[in-house]
């Protein structure tokens, strides 16, 4: 089988992979739940590569975004549910429905402020439609402020919506202070969990705290997932600090004590700082 442009053939490499007896005995053995988390780690690739502005990196990880789709419309419809094509005419369909301003006469040309009006108002009535296709038994006996959050998205991600749809209605702090406070009640239950080893308890309550620094966050204007991303990063530079200072002086990390990695630790971060008070004196 040779490469292509074509989106045919990537379909016919998915479903070579789970042809039973001659395909792929990995792509075999998996389902919807064991191939999520490569979905969700293949979309936040194509973050990272469009954060680093490489391009030839983008491309790759597009593909790869890609395959998931593939993958999943091929695991459907071995279950004679849905296809790869189904999947591209559902979203063609709602493309096109959700943009009358472009491919319809009907509400003539729209200003891009009413755009979002559009789009929000079609939204609603998809999902009410969708809601009235389901068996009345799978129909939520209450409407919650919160229903319209997506289920699907990042722990962080939808930890923001959830706050800022609670927020719609006043049930939120005016003060980032505040919240800092509540930070600090999260990390002594925290530590009152530990007294005590619960580990059910230690974890909810980490929850808890992981989800009160989201809110602080939020009330600072920070994306909570770009700021660990930052974070990410600057814990990875100070790392390889050690690990270059220990190279140069002939040793290894299993050689060097929890005190020194924390001495080169504060000295990776002193060099940054005068780097960074360097460059501001520079700019004036």
């Amino acid at each position: 089988m040779t490469p292509s442009r074509e989106i045919s053939r990537l379909i016919e490499i998915m479903a070579a992979l789970r042809t039973p007896v001659t395909g792929c005995p990995w792509d075999l053995d998996q389902d919807f739940v064991t191939i999520s988390p490569y979905t969700i780690e293949e979309a936040y690739e194509v973050v990272d590569a469009i954060a680093r502005g490489d391009l030839d990196d983008l491309r790759e990880e597009l593909g790869d975004l890609l395959l998931q789709v593939v993958y999943h419309a091929q695991m459907a419809s071995e279950q004679n549910a849905f296809d790869f094509g189904d999947v591209v005419e559902a979203i063609t369909r709602k493309m096109i429905r959700r943009h009358p301003h472009v491919f319809a006469d009907k509400d003539g040309n729209l200003a891009s402020s009413h755009v979002k009006e559009v789009w929000d108002r079609i939204k609603a009535e998809e999902k009410a439609e969708r809601a009235a296709r389901r068996p009345p038994e799978d129909a939520p006996s209450h409407k919650s402020l919160l229903s319209g959050v997506k289920a699907g998205q990042p722990a962080l991600t939808r930890a923001m919506e959830l706050q800022r749809k609670a927020s719609t209605v006043g049930f939120d702090w005016n003060d980032p202070r505040a919240v800092l406070q509540k930070i600090r009640e999260e990390a002594d239950e925290i530590e009152a969990a530990l007294d005590r080893n619960d580990k059910q308890e230690i974890a909810e309550e980490t929850g808890d705290l992981m989800f009160a620094l989201v809110n602080l966050a939020r009330h600072v204007d920070t994306d909570p997932e770009s700021a660990l991303r930052v974070t990410n990063a600057k814990f990875e530079r100070r790392f390889a600090y050690i690990e270059r200072t220990l190279e140069a002086q002939g040793r290894t990390l299993e050689q060097a004590s929890l005190a020194e990695m924390d001495a080169l630790w504060n000295a990776a971060k002193g060099e940054e700082k005068l780097v960074s008070e360097g460059g501001k004196e520079a700019s004036r």
